[in-house]
């Protein structure tokens, strides 16, 4: 397989995602530097059991993995808070799937309100300030409150990519917000045992909006880290993305963003994760080496999925929009396989 560049329209007002009668905009097709798209059309009646929203926040500190997912499926709800000792490789958490919508809260459009979860066994809560993004959730065993710092200047990668039937007027599509390199603060508590989050702790942010298939397969990547005395932050995607002309690659370096349009080739053994990722094409040549998997399966009637997320460290370079080869070495983060029918 050889990598293929692809031509990408960046967006520079603020639009809708959608049309009046609840179809893809066609206009808001392409990508920007900071979330522009109103997706206040996601959910809609008429797309009934196709509409996914969430909210998902990944934080690696030395000494911990954090993350949390707020989300709804229109027919059911699905939270998750996981912690995961790095030094011990012990976990603890929750997931919690709940019908319908009620458990959830989820803003019409990125940064126009809170996200939150409740359940008997976990509550979260993502509220957005002017300076950041304030992390607080709840389960057995488990507490954290955590800064996600939004630095001035910074950019985030937004990308809508649609699913182009064969008369090609797409119903299924999605936008998409990753946000990586967010510097985190705050303190975590495991089993009664405090721990403030030190320097050297990021966050990432994969924000959803979107009608999907029934059945989709993904690649998601993310790094964040100092490389050099510079900010670091890596975004890549694959095969969710394939065939629709657009891609969600994005290297960003002291906040500012470069688009990465082109479908890299990833090499990887899904038979044996753990083994080093080769992710590479003309404007990238990196290598992923995982240290843990975090495997998990669902299997809810309607809702089935496969998860192998692998967390580890980047090494390579990354080629930014003026041509300058930008080295990785040494930044955290993660690479993963997902399989989902939803």
């Amino acid at each position: 397989m050889t990598p293929t560049p692809s031509t990408e329209r960046e967006i520079l007002a603020r639009i809708s995602l959608t049309r009046a009668d609840g179809g893809l905009n066609p206009e808001a097709l392409g990508w920007s530097r900071t979330p522009l798209h109103d997706t206040s059309g996601i959910p809609d009646r008429r797309s009934w059991g196709r509409n996914k929203r969430w909210e998902y926040w990944n934080v690696m500190s030395p000494a911990h993995i954090v993350s949390l997912t707020v989300s709804c499926v229109d027919y059911m709800s699905l939270h998750e808070i996981w912690v995961l000792d790095r030094a011990t490789g012990e976990s603890a958490g929750s997931t919690v799937i709940s019908p319908g919508s009620r458990s959830a809260e989820l803003p019409a459009s990125l940064g126009e309100g809170p996200a939150r979860a409740r359940t008997r066994r976990l509550t979260i809560d993502v509220d957005e300030s002017l300076d950041g993004t304030r992390l607080r959730g709840r389960a057995l065993g488990v507490s954290f409150d955590i800064m996600a710092a939004r630095p001035r200047d910074h950019d985030s990668l937004g990308v809508v990519v649609p699913w182009l039937r064969e008369e090609g007027d797409p119903t299924r599509f999605q936008y998409t917000v990753k946000d990586v390199a967010r510097p985190a603060t705050g303190y975590l508590s495991v089993n009664g045992v405090a721990h403030d989050l030190p320097a050297g702790s990021w966050a990432v942010l994969d924000h959803g909006r979107g009608r999907w298939p029934y059945r989709v397969h993904w690649n998601w990547a993310a790094g964040s880290g100092i490389v050099e005395g510079r900010v670091i932050g890596l975004q890549l995607g694959s095969k969710w993305t394939d065939g629709s002309g657009t891609t969600e690659n994005a290297l960003v370096v002291d906040g500012r963003l470069s688009k990465l349009g082109e479908d890299y080739v990833w090499d990887y053994d899904p038979e044996r994760f753990m083994q080093p990722w080769h992710i590479h094409g003309e404007t990238a040549d990196l290598t992923f080496t995982p240290f843990y998997d975090k495997h998990s399966q669902t299997n809810a009637l309607v809702i089935a999925s496969r998860t192998d997320q692998l967390f580890g460290v980047w090494s390579g370079w990354v080629r930014d929009d003026e041509g300058a080869r930008v080295r990785v070495d040494g930044i955290e983060g993660f690479a993963e396989d997902v399989l989902n029918r939803w």
